[in-house]
């Protein structure tokens, strides 16, 4: 373990040293969650102010004065569209549908026909799509009072056609909603610990392979399995430091936040960064030497990056079981690693902490995995294929 100590100490500090890597590092994997957080809310942010402007952009209005009448009662704002909005809609410049008025609505609507209205949107322009739902919204109430006024003119009471009522209740408490919110926080600190890991577990078998300086290191008296052990913590420490950095990061990022919506609904305090801290470590652990395992069977680093890249594909592709799975949660889900953690995670924002029967098998599975690649590693620097 003296041994052990000495390699952890040497490879930690020359994986600390190269500061351009590990400021890279840091860039990619633990300030990009924070800044897809912030450009999301921005994005919210700028459909609750559209929403708030209760504008409605219209061609033929003028046709319409009942409707007119109707939609200034329901405090909006009509506008006139500019020229030339099909073709902004189309190019995107347009953020907001089109209700597009006949010229003979009124006199179809006073004859007791129903009048077409057109609601133009584009589906490539996602701000006019997504202004269309509260427009629909409204021309339904409007549809419902003028059904209203023509029972009322007959005789006939409007609740004679509501036969059943309905009534929707959501048994989604605020922690699960707001857990749809914050979705992308386990699959960003997951993302993190890997490539954070990725660099430093490549140089420290593969690198110094290609710079020639394994050999001499191979030929210390000391066991081949102290070596892995050093080498093996100093990767898994990295791994570690990232996974703690990402998960704190969301912690200030939330102050960023400009939909009010979202800072209200985004509940990542520090209790849940522990836990997912806690959830994160037994998974770099076994990351770091599955890592390792890949890169000492190549002999250049970029060779290890490609080999590794398997990996990266594997586990970045692992959470979308959870997003394809719609029959909830399996018992197995927990035995996959890294699909076991982001489930896991999941639960945590849901305020659902995960007991000792649900912390077992992942951290079980992780173990085992780094102890296999462990011992694959000793093994491979036993061999004469090093020499």
């Amino acid at each position: 373990m003296g041994a052990a100590w000495v390699v952890y100490l040497k490879e930690l500090k020359d994986a600390l040293r190269d500061r351009r890597t590990l400021l890279m590092v840091l860039l990619s994997s633990v300030a990009i969650g924070p800044l897809v957080l912030v450009a999301i809310s921005q994005l919210m942010s700028g459909m609750e102010k559209r929403a708030e402007a209760r504008e409605v952009m219209a061609v033929g209005i003028e046709h319409a004065p009942g409707l007119r009448n109707f939609i200034e009662r329901q405090t909006y704002t009509l506008k006139t569209a500019p020229k030339g909005w099909e073709q902004q809609l189309r190019d995107g410049k347009l953020g907001e549908p089109v209700l597009v008025i006949p010229t003979d609505f009124q006199a179809e609507l006073a004859s007791g026909e129903a009048p077409v209205l057109e609601l133009v949107s584009s589906a490539a322009n996602q701000r006019a799509e997504g202004g269309t739902g509260g427009v629909l919204q409204l021309l339904r109430a409007y549809n419902q009072e003028q059904a209203t006024l023509r029972l009322a003119v007959r005789g006939v009471a409007a609740s004679a056609l509501e036969t059943v009522r309905v009534e929707e209740r959501d048994l989604a408490d605020p922690a699960a909603r707001a857990a749809q919110l914050a979705f992308m926080v386990p699959f960003f600190v997951l993302m993190a610990v890997l490539y954070g890991a990725l660099n430093a577990a490549v140089d420290t078998t593969a690198g110094e392979r290609e710079r020639g300086s394994l050999e001499p290191l191979l030929m210390n008296p000391a066991a081949r399995t102290a070596l892995v052990l050093g080498k093996w913590g100093a990767v898994a420490t990295v791994g570690m430091l990232i996974a703690v950095l990402s998960c704190l990061s969301f912690l200030p990022a939330q102050w960023l936040l400009r939909s009010e919506a979202l800072a209200a609904m985004f509940r990542f305090g520090p209790g849940e960064a522990l836990w997912f801290i806690a959830l994160l470590l037994p998974l770099a652990g076994a990351l770091a030497a599955v890592l390792m395992a890949i890169a000492i069977r190549c002999k250049t680093f970029k060779e290890a990056q490609a080999n590794a890249t398997v990996l990266l594909l594997g586990v970045s592709m692992l959470p979308l079981v959870l997003v394809l799975n719609q029959e909830g949660t399996a018992p197995w889900h927990l035995w996959v690693p890294a699909l076991a953690q982001t489930t896991l995670m999941g639960g945590v924002l849901k305020g659902e902490l995960p007991g000792l029967q649900e912390l077992l098998p992942s951290t079980g599975v992780c173990l085992l995995l780094a102890v296999a690649a462990i011992v694959f590693v000793a093994r491979t620097l036993r061999s004469a294929a090093l020499k």
